[in-house]
């Protein structure tokens, strides 16, 4: 049964990686751009990561629901 719900859940998280590319796409730069300007502003490079990575796949899901 664990099995099930396993498989289950990988496969829609499949399925939402292809067709949520801006939001993923979106994620990935924006955490390599926050971590980058954390980093550089010593507010610290994981903190910035994941400032980034939030506002990067909103921006992505928006261009989703746009595109």
């Amino acid at each position: 049964m664990k099995k099930r719900i396993i498989t289950a859940v990988l496969g829609v998280m499949m399925l939402s990686l292809i067709t949520a590319c801006g939001t993923i796409t979106g994620a990935a730069v924006g955490a390599g751009t926050g971590a980058a300007i954390g980093a550089g502003t010593h507010y610290g490079a994981k903190k910035g990561a994941l400032v980034g990575a939030g506002a990067g796949a909103a921006a992505g899901a928006v261009y989703d629901i746009l595109k």
